[in-house]
């Protein structure tokens, strides 16, 4: 299923960036967030959001298969 995702602008206070998808409870206002595009999966969308940010990581809650801390 494809599903867009942003990725938050504001590093966590470990330092990473933390990816969305678009019905996130989580998700980041828009100021604070950056659209990656439309995606198969998470991981792809992290994937995506290296190319921006050098600590990435999938939200617990809706991209868990791409969360890793």
């Amino acid at each position: 299923m494809w599903m867009k995702y942003y990725v938050n602008k504001i590093a966590q206070s470990t330092g990473e960036h933390e990816v969305h998808a678009e019905n996130c409870i989580y998700l980041p206002q828009y100021p604070n967030r950056l659209y990656l595009g439309t995606f198969t999966s998470p991981r792809e969308a992290v994937e995506e959001a290296k190319k921006y940010y050098a600590e990435v990581d999938g939200c617990y809650f809706c991209c868990y298969p791409a969360h890793t801390r």
